[in-house]
């Protein structure tokens, strides 16, 4: 996007609506990339809302710890839905993430709390492919 080999184009199916991103381990807390994903969000024109906890401070939606391979432990909440719990606390649209086992856990939380309908789990690579009809 810097070097102009992609424009994410705004004002499109996104514009106004509500999304927050989730902070997947790998790109955040493994490299330290917290601002180029809301950059690319932002150029969609949407309403960027943050979870209370994000960024360095943003809680693992399980999958890097295997919880996907496992099942619950007895007496604790799974901390996939703790995660969607946060997320769908802002009213959003979409919930998006750059990584793919993030998005199947934060998919399976939507729909343990039944809302599928009204809230997406997308890939920000989704989210740009749409915005340019791709």
């Amino acid at each position: 996007m810097n070097d102009g080999k992609l424009v994410v184009k705004g004002g499109g199916e996104f514009k106004g609506k509500k999304i927050t991103f989730h902070d997947s381990c790998y790109l955040g807390r493994s490299n330290n990339i917290y601002e180029a994903p809301r950059e690319v969000l932002e150029t969609l024109d949407a309403d960027l809302v943050e979870m209370k906890r994000c960024r360095s401070k943003g809680l693992c939606c399980g999958a890097g710890g295997a919880q996907m391979f496992k099942e619950p432990e007895p007496g604790n909440k799974d901390v996939n839905i703790e995660r969607t719990e946060e997320a769908l606390g802002l009213n959003p649209e979409v919930i998006a993430t750059a990584c793919p086992f993030c998005m199947t856990m934060m998919g399976d939380g939507v729909k343990h709390f039944e809302k599928e309908d009204s809230v997406k789990v997308m890939d920000i690579a989704e989210l740009v492919a749409k915005s340019n009809n791709l």
